[in-house]
């Protein structure tokens, strides 16, 4: 197998790969994360088949699946856990508006969790029970569909 790298100035670099049964794929680097595949036809090195864009989770997921010996870890998103993570927004009627987060006793009444509280002035991880919330605030909550249902209803004050 051979590699052969080529700068590409303002996009980033291309790597070319010949693999031992004769085949060339190559991946474009872009400067932002962005990679692409591309494979050519065994026949002509530079006709190219088609070409597969990843963004820059694809490509590390990708990465990894290839340089694994084992079997990759699987990230908690692409786990069947039926899990969801949503942002559930504190409006000015909401009766938890200036009380503290432990007030809401989330986790207890819905299994779901407080992760974060987004506010204007910058994120705010894992926030303890003496947090006060404010208008304009979005809980990021993690759980179940139901007990982020339930989360959205019990701050919305419905």
């Amino acid at each position: 197998m051979t590699t052969q790298r080529t700068k590409l100035p303002g996009v980033g670099t291309q790597y070319d790969i010949e693999t031992r049964a004769g085949r060339h794929i190559s991946v474009v680097a872009h400067q932002d994360g962005r990679r692409f595949l591309g494979f050519y036809e065994p026949d002509d090195p530079d006709a190219c088949q088609a070409t597969v864009p990843l963004d820059a989770d694809e490509a590390s997921s990708l990465a990894e699946l290839l340089a694994s010996a084992d079997t990759p870890r699987v990230r908690a998103s692409e786990m069947d856990l039926d899990l969801v993570t949503e942002r559930v927004p504190v409006t000015a009627r909401s009766p938890y508006r200036g009380r503290p987060l432990g007030e809401t006793r989330a986790r207890t009444r819905t299994g779901a969790y407080i992760v974060a509280v987004l506010r204007r002035t910058g994120p705010h991880p894992s926030p303890g029970p003496e947090f006060r919330l404010e208008a304009g605030d979005a809980v990021v909550a993690v759980g179940t569909r139901e007990g982020v249902d339930e989360l959205a209803r019990i701050i919305a004050g419905t």
